[in-house]
């Protein structure tokens, strides 16, 4: 039995989908989101099996929910569609499974059956049908969803809590993790827990042992290790 997760924007293809993976007897669907960011967050606590992924969707389309993943741990994947040659020979050359909208049982019979058979997803399959940069953050706090473009981002850190992205005006908590972020945007490493974003560096400060700090243009201190000093003192023009 594979746990599974619906991505759908639409509450009736939502509940249609669920209904007829749970007659399969072979697909348990633990949760659904309604949108890629709430997805993105119930795939990061909830580990699904196999996720269901609608590909229209508002703010986030589920290509870019594909590209926020880390594909070492993503799970399955199969995309939720209306029919559109392009998107499915690009599937298909790439052999990501999809289904057409309104959902066939036969088709989803073999989808299920190539399921319970398949290996992990390779970084080069994710590679050639996701965009090679995000434009935007997606940030989920209290009551509300932030959508931020990386370009505003200042810096980028871990904690405890999570990863946050903090720009000249707001703090927001993100999803992503900070391997994604230096992967997929400007964000370069300049500590463990740290990225910063080069046009945001108003200074850096030369400490001891071979440490340094930098000062972001919105006065904010970011520690620096010695590992990654050099790198950014070069993408400065310091040599």
């Amino acid at each position: 039995m594979l746990s599974a997760l619906v991505i759908d924007d639409e509450l009736f293809a939502r509940e249609e989908l669920t209904e007829l993976l749970e007659e399969t007897g072979h697909i348990h669907v633990i949760e659904q989101a309604s949108n890629a960011i709430e997805g993105l967050k119930k795939i990061n606590q909830l580990k699904p099996d196999v996720v269901f992924l609608d590909i229209q969707m508002p703010q986030i389309t589920g290509i870019e929910l594909l590209a926020m993943l880390d594909p070492e741990t993503m799970p399955k994947v199969v995309f939720v569609t209306a029919y559109d040659e392009f998107a499915v020979q690009a599937f298909e050359d790439n052999a990501f499974d999809y289904l057409l909208k309104p959902v066939d049982t036969q088709r989803l019979e073999k989808t299920v059956n190539r399921l319970l058979k398949s290996q992990q997803i390779s970084k080069e399959q994710v590679a050639a049908i996701t965009p090679p940069c995000l434009d935007q953050v997606p940030c989920i706090g209290l009551n509300r969803i932030v959508i931020i473009p990386t370009k505003d981002v200042e810096f980028a850190y871990s904690d405890i809590s999570g990863v946050h992205v903090q720009t000249h005006e707001q703090k927001a908590t993100s999803q992503l993790t900070l391997k994604i972020l230096e992967e997929k945007t400007n964000l370069v490493r300049c500590h463990r827990q740290f990225l910063v974003n080069i046009s945001a560096i108003k200074e850096i400060k030369l400490l001891e042992n071979g440490l340094a700090e930098i000062i972001t243009v919105s006065d904010h201190p970011l520690p620096v290790s010695r590992r990654y000093l050099k790198t950014l003192k070069e993408m400065l023009g310091f040599h």
